[in-house]
């Protein structure tokens, strides 16, 4: 028998232990089905396809001080000597690095600015016809620039292309009938028609609301600052990374290379602090449990200790040890169903905050209810111990005085 109502007239008469167990309860069970989603939903985003072999990938940047070439056709000579590195597969200028955090976005549109017309915002890159290849991209539809399609030049007012290959994501965003390739949008006032389609790739945010939408746009500009992306064989990344200084420079030496960096390093920078926020959220729910655990175990203790004479009369009288624990395991269950219910409506207010206030998805039931379970095995586990130390109290307690 459970015993439920003098279990619940003994609670009252000690209340103030109850209430802050149930009090920690709510809000463990608040915090950590909150804190599970957000540590679920960083774990996917960390885990995300980009669609770049990363681990093939590497980058780097150019600083040119020197006065007596053209940078254009200097870039040019450069590339053509990157392609040629043992274990090079491909090399181009690229004036934005995917997963970086640094590039640049624009809203492309189905009508020239500044007409009214439908409008998408996106990252782009300029990039030459080794783009698609030095990313490791594939199309799925359309075809890649030609080489008479890049613009190359030493000015940053001349955009003569006319041509662009655009993520599906942004194309079924422009055309949502699925019909994007050979349409003409526009970048700004210049139009660009679409002539390929790629597979999924990710721009330089990955934070962004749009993070798929990304166009590519066949103009090089010779400039001071430029990166350049290669993409090497599988395994053979690091060697090529260490001769790129002593080549670049052997190439031309009046300019400086650094930041020579793997597509997969630039990424874990760029997500550094949320790699941050769920480890320190995975030590908080720990602490969290634990404290909590800790919490039901010592009142069930300090409950033992001021029934000591009564566990002992109750003994005498014939209770079986199950019967003492069944009572601790009951106490126990009803403070943590009030403590859990309390904590669910917390959990659903807090998710709400968070969701206005930080643009979170709306917290799943299944995390409360999953964080409910959890909380509440961990209760009766908590008490188990105690409870069983109490059924072991000997009938003697009950006939002796202080």
């Amino acid at each position: 028998m459970l015993e439920i109502k003098p279990i619940f007239h003994a609670l009252c008469r000690s209340k103030v232990g109850a209430i802050l167990l149930l009090i920690q309860i709510a809000i463990t069970t608040a915090i950590v089905s909150n804190a599970a989603f957000i540590i679920q939903d960083r774990v996917a985003f960390l885990n995300q396809e980009t669609g770049y072999p990363e681990q093939d990938l590497f980058m780097f940047n150019v600083m040119t001080f020197g006065k007596d070439i053209d940078l254009s056709q200097q870039f040019e000579l450069d590339e053509t000597m990157l392609r040629a590195l043992p274990g090079v597969v491909n090399a181009a200028q690229s004036s934005s690095i995917p997963l970086s955090g640094s590039g640049s976005a624009s809203s492309f549109n189905l009508k020239p600015a500044p007409q009214e017309s439908k409008s998408i915002r996106s990252s782009y890159i300029f990039i030459d016809e080794h783009g698609l290849d030095t990313y490791g991209v594939k199309l799925i539809a359309g075809r890649n620039f030609t080489e008479d399609e890049v613009t190359i030049t030493n000015s940053p007012t001349e955009r003569t292309t006319n041509v662009t290959v655009v993520t599906e994501a942004l194309a079924n965003e422009l055309f949502p009938k699925g019909d994007g390739l050979g349409k003409t949008i526009y970048f700004g006032d210049l139009p660009l028609q679409i002539i390929g389609i790629t597979a999924p790739m990710k721009g330089p945010w990955l934070k962004d609301s749009h993070p798929n939408n990304v166009a590519l746009i066949p103009y090089i500009q010779g400039k001071t600052y430029a990166q350049f992306a290669v993409r090497t064989k599988p395994g053979q990344r690091a060697a090529v990374m260490k001769q790129i200084e002593t080549a670049m420079l052997n190439n031309y030496n009046k300019r400086v290379i650094n930041n020579i960096n793997g597509l997969d390093q630039l990424k874990d920078e760029y997500v550094a602090a949320d790699k941050l926020m769920m480890r320190m959220l995975i030590v908080l729910i720990t602490i969290l449990v634990l404290v909590t655990a800790l919490g039901i175990f010592g009142l069930t203790l300090f409950n033992i200790s001021k029934r000591t004479k009564q566990i002992g009369t109750r003994r005498a009288l014939g209770a079986r040890k199950s019967a003492i624990i069944n009572y601790f395991l009951v106490e126990n269950a009803m403070i943590c169903c009030v403590g859990l219910l309390l904590g669910i409506i917390a959990a659903l207010l807090l998710g709400q905050l968070l969701m206005q206030h930080f643009s979170i998805a709306a917290l799943p039931p299944s995390y409360i209810a999953g964080t409910a379970i959890m909380v509440f095995v961990m209760s009766l586990l908590a008490v188990f111990g105690p409870a069983k130390r109490a059924a072991n109290i000997s009938p003697s307690i009950a006939t002796r005085t202080i």
